[in-house]
């Protein structure tokens, strides 16, 4: 098993797809906990860094009933914004809810969980304010969604799909739910120093923490101080997911 190049051991036989929306969506430690509970990894780009600034690009779609679980990765665009990224988005939409009736187990995250609860029934739009950097959120279910702090970086919410179990919330919104074999995340568990710069290292994305009042050094040296933390509550949640999410009972939706 090699880690770093997220390759596994030929007695692997479980696929997990992540869905990549833009170029910095790395995976940090829910990738090698993936990896550490015998699963390969396919990684699919949406959006790569040239169309950045265009980013309603054609996509010719892999076979997304292939794979035992997809994760639904983050992204800089709103999962509200049809006209903007409709090419791909609705789409996804169609293909995501396909995915969720067919019983593939589904971990959707920060944009991804927002996706996931429009597909669901709910909807998603602008929070009243943003949530960027460490919160501890309130959980109805500790052992699947402890209290955290986990890392925030977002600017929308979602409304949660009407037959849907909401798990955690912050004042802003709704930090978690699980419909049958999808679990929906507003935080971002991937999070760790090396993901986090390429956040910031992305075109905007230092201004858009100044422009919430934040210090991005400030940012940076928190993130380094929760990493060892950070990265358990990651590997465990993975393993709650897998353990509990992904064998539920499949919940139709229309």
């Amino acid at each position: 098993m090699l880690i770093g190049s997220l390759s596994v051991s030929d007695q692997a036989t479980k696929r997990v797809l992540f869905i990549e929306h833009d170029h910095v969506s790395e995976g940090g430690p829910i990738w090698e906990q993936f990896v550490i509970r015998g699963y390969d990894i396919t990684r699919f780009h949406i959006v790569d860094e040239a169309n950045f600034n265009q980013p309603n690009v054609s996509v010719v779609w892999l076979d997304l009933l292939s794979f035992d679980v997809v994760v639904v990765m983050g992204a800089p665009w709103g999962a509200w914004e049809d006209e903007r990224i409709g090419n791909w988005l609705l789409p996804e939409l169609k293909l995501m809810r396909e995915v969720h009736n067919a019983g593939v187990a589904i971990l959707g995250i920060c944009f991804g969980g927002q996706l996931m609860a429009r597909v669901l029934g709910g909807s998603v739009g602008r929070a009243p304010k943003a949530e960027v950097g460490w919160f501890e959120i309130e959980s109805s279910d500790e052992s699947l969604i402890p209290r955290g702090p986990w890392f925030q970086y977002h600017w929308d919410r979602w409304v949660n799909p009407p037959n849907a179990t909401q798990i955690a919330h912050t004042e802003v919104g709704p930090q978690a739910f699980t419909f049958g074999r999808t679990l929906g995340l507003q935080f971002h568990p991937e999070i760790d120093p090396y993901v986090l710069d390429l956040w910031l290292e992305m075109e905007g994305g230092c201004a858009e923490v100044e422009g919430e009042g934040l210090s991005v050094e400030d940012l940076r040296i928190a993130t380094r101080g929760q990493e060892a933390d950070s990265n358990k509550r990651a590997r465990d949640l993975v393993d709650q997911f897998l353990d509990r999410i992904a064998g539920a009972p499949v919940q139709l939706v229309d």
